[in-house]
Parts: C-alpha cells; sequence; structure tokens
C-alpha cells in the first residue's frame, strides 16, 4: 500500500490536514464513546445516563486513547494511526481487555443491558481487529462508523440511522483519500462492524 498522504508531518496542510482532522475526531473511540452516551440518554432518566457514559467512555475510550498516546511518546509506535500492522498488537490488547473491564463494571454495578452489549460488541470485533491487523490492515475506522450505523437503525430506529449515514461516507472517502487503506480494507471493515452488530442481535442487543 501507498505510503498515507498524512504521514509526514511537513505534508499536514489544507485538503489533508482536514481529512487527518476528521479521521482523529471521527474515529472509533470516539465513536465507541458518542454511541454509548446515545444509548444510556436511550435507556435510563438524564443523570444515570451521564454517568454510565462517562464511565463507559472513560474506561472504553479515554484509557486506550492515553495508552496509544504514551506508546507514541515513548517512541514505541511511529505516528498516532499505526499504518506498521505490527505497531497495532499492544493497543488492541488493551483495548479488549478495556472491553472486558467495562463489561464487569457495567454487569457488577447493575447497568443498562445495551451498554453492556456494547462492550461484547467492542471485546469481539477488537479481537477479531486485532487478528486480522496481525497480517492484514483492515481498516477499524470503517468498521465503528458501520457498526454505529447499524446500531443507530436497530435501536432508534432507521431514520435515524440517516444522520451517521455522511460520517459513514465521509469515512470512507477520507481514509481512502488519505491512502490509509486500500478499498479492500474498508470493506472488509464496513462488513465485520455491520455483521458483528446483526450477530449481536440473535442474543436480543440493540433490538
Amino acid at each position: 500500500m501507498s505510503t498515507p498522504l498524512d504521514q509526514q508531518e511537513h505534508n499536514r496542510k489544507g485538503a489533508i490536514a482536514f481529512a487527518r482532522l476528521f479521521s482523529n475526531i471521527v474515529s472509533p473511540p470516539v465513536i465507541f464513546a458518542v454511541m454509548g452516551l446515545a444509548l444510556a440518554l436511550h435507556a435510563l432518566p438524564l443523570g444515570q445516563a451521564l454517568a454510565w457514559a462517562a464511565t463507559y467512555g472513560f474506561v472504553v475510550s479515554l484509557l486506550p486513547i492515553l495508552f496509544v498516546l504514551w506508546l507514541l511518546r515513548t517512541g514505541r509506535i511511529g505516528e498516532l494511526h499505526m499504518s506498521n500492522t505490527a505497531e497495532r498488537h499492544l493497543p488492541y490488547l488493551v483495548a479488549v481487555l478495556c472491553g472486558i473491564l467495562i463489561y464487569g463494571i457495567v454487569a457488577w454495578l447493575d447497568g443498562p443491558e445495551v451498554l453492556k452489549c456494547l462492550a461484547v460488541f467492542n471485546i469481539i470485533t477488537l479481537s477479531i481487529l486485532g487478528l486480522i491487523n496481525a497480517r492484514w490492515l483492515i481498516s477499524f475506522h470503517a468498521t465503528a462508523i458501520a457498526a454505529a450505523w447499524t446500531i443507530s437503525g436497530l435501536a432508534f430506529g432507521w431514520i435515524a440511522s440517516f444522520v451517521v449515514l455522511p460520517f459513514v461516507v465521509g469515512v470512507i472517502i477520507i481514509r481512502l483519500y488519505l491512502k490509509r487503506h486500500t478499498a479492500a480494507q474498508i470493506i472488509a471493515g464496513l462488513l465485520l462492524g455491520v455483521l458483528s452488530v446483526i450477530s449481536l442481535t440473535l442474543f436480543g442487543c440493540f433490538i
């Protein structure tokens, strides 16, 4: 695969800078935190929802981000988006452990079932992504946004899912534009996100 356009700092100007900013904002940890908030608000009164969303976001999103930033700061990875698949092993492992941790917290404190479902989704997909990325750079961005689109349709109705659809399109276009992924890697990520969520509906999740 070609060298990503935004890999070198001196290239991060204009359209490339915007595309990189979009990728950083519409990134898997942010998507998971937003979905946690939306699902908690749908299931609980406001105060409880915010408390659970904050807990979920801290464990599933913030802790893995802080770990990646530590790896970057200490020189253990070359750049934030980790185009080198070998650099992704530890971040995926930590993210899976965070998913297990939040599942345990939600179950122990009798939290909302929908957050347990989201935690199971995180554990399953991150484990699969980690295994695939040992050999191939499947798109985690595509997996996360496709899952968000599918969960939105199932939990809130398909009209609500149209709010997420522009972000799905944006992720596809921008990840390809930045040469972070090939079309096949994007498609594989999209399919993994959708199929993982659909599979969990067999166990009563998101419906």
